[in-house]
């Protein structure tokens, strides 16, 4: 497996297969100029094409913030389920 790129090294890759493509390279012969399958070109494409660096850091950060939340949010619904069970004397 491959070293894990930042958004910003993404975004600057996919500039330059946009840069061969508009040369009349194929998409394959791209992405292997830059180090990638075509696969993974189209999927950085789907989730970076269009985004502009700043953009790309803020969308990790608001991920990274959605996790945490959606955690936090699990932990205190399990918390009242627990309350509820002792409530109703099932304990």
């Amino acid at each position: 497996m491959g070293k894990r790129l930042k958004p910003e090294e993404i975004i600057a890759k996919l500039r330059e297969v946009e840069v061969r493509l508009a040369r009349g390279e194929t998409a394959a012969h791209a992405a292997r100029s830059i180090g990638v399958t075509e696969q993974t070109y189209y999927r950085w494409r789907k989730e970076y094409g269009g985004l502009q660096v700043g953009q790309a850091k803020r969308m990790k950060e608001i991920e990274k913030e959605n996790v945490r939340l959606r955690r936090a949010v699990s932990d205190l619904t399990l918390d009242n389920q627990i309350l509820q069970e002792v409530v109703r004397g099932k304990y």
